[in-house]
């Protein structure tokens, strides 16, 4: 996703300058939309970084791939002090950092409205798994218990994983418009109840694990069109055509998904709190699709299937 060569990009060289370039959007984007209450609460002019600053080194330090919050921090210090020369402490920046989960969420809501991002009516729902240790630790694990973490199953590797499920809502040209976490064990089609409450009159993609007729019908109520992929052996199957159209769109959500696990590591699990991993995974994905807005900007495809 982010190479700074020549040989990827003429306006974004170095990782310098995609720093500044983030901060001037974050910084934007903050300003405009974030409540007073928030901007201006008690003792904020007193703090040595602005919200924009720390919310902008959280999103960086996922793209790059530095998953330890201690790693990134002392490589920011060691390397890019002269960008944020009043750098707070660490534990004071992954407080802060924390502290704006709600604020990063509504920066991702409202990229969408400043970016020339296609408003599309396709979706395409699909679900991720996020374990929080390995299979042989899940009995001895007590950090996400109280969260809600339990036994689940991932059809796609046939295993059992221990830890929480990530529900995506996603338009067909790669941007995460919706998401939420679960517990591993909640079936995919209550994940796509959730992320459709606020999507009226749009056509959403699934595969088989979103079948039935309950289902069906509380879509249509809605004014949604699901249309998802059904056993081979369905009396009602869809004609060949339409399968291999569903097939494509579905793609998708798998090229998002690859990007988010292998590029940003979303499906590895540093955090010590139910909290720390929300907030993580908020900025993966608002990093995502910051890059897919640059790349309309820079005039890139923007069509990553």
């Amino acid at each position: 996703m982010l190479k700074f060569k020549d040989d990827y990009t003429t306006l974004t060289a170095t990782f310098e300058d995609f720093i500044l370039l983030v901060y001037t959007v974050i910084d934007d984007l903050y300003q405009r939309s974030v409540p007073v209450c928030v901007s201006q609460r008690r003792n904020v002019h007193t703090a040595k970084m602005s919200d924009s600053e720390i919310i902008t080194l959280s999103i960086c330090g996922e793209l790059i791939g530095i998953d330890s919050e201690k790693a990134w921090y002392s490589f920011v210090k060691r390397n890019y002090r002269h960008l944020f020369p009043h750098l707070c402490c660490r534990t004071r920046f992954n407080r802060t950092r924390r502290a704006l989960l709600q604020v990063t969420e509504l920066l991702r809501q409202k990229l969408a409205q400043s970016f020339p991002i296609p408003d599309s009516r396709y979706f395409v729902i699909d679900s991720f798994p996020l374990p929080v240790c390995k299979f042989g630790h899940a009995r001895y694990c007590r950090s996400f218990r109280e969260d809600g973490a339990n036994y689940g199953k991932c059809p796609s590797k046939k295993e059992t994983y221990f830890g929480f499920k990530v529900h995506a809502l996603i338009t067909i040209e790669g941007y995460v418009t919706a998401f939420e976490i679960t517990p591993a064990s909640v079936d995919d089609r209550e994940g796509l109840r959730d992320l459709a409450e606020n999507h009226l009159r749009v056509t959403i993609f699934g595969d088989k694990g979103y079948t039935g007729e309950n289902l069906l019908q509380d879509m249509r109520e809605k004014g949604i069109c699901l249309m998802s992929l059904k056993p081979s052996n369905h009396k009602n199957n869809w004609p060949k055509e339409i399968r291999q159209l569903i097939f494509r769109f579905r793609r998708r959500v798998e090229t998002v998904f690859s990007q988010l696990s292998e590029q940003l590591n979303a499906e590895k699990v540093l955090a010590k709190s139910f909290h720390g991993l929300c907030t993580r995974l908020q900025n993966k994905i608002l990093g995502h699709n910051l890059c897919m807005a640059f790349n309309s900007v820079f005039g890139e495809q923007c069509d990553i299937g």
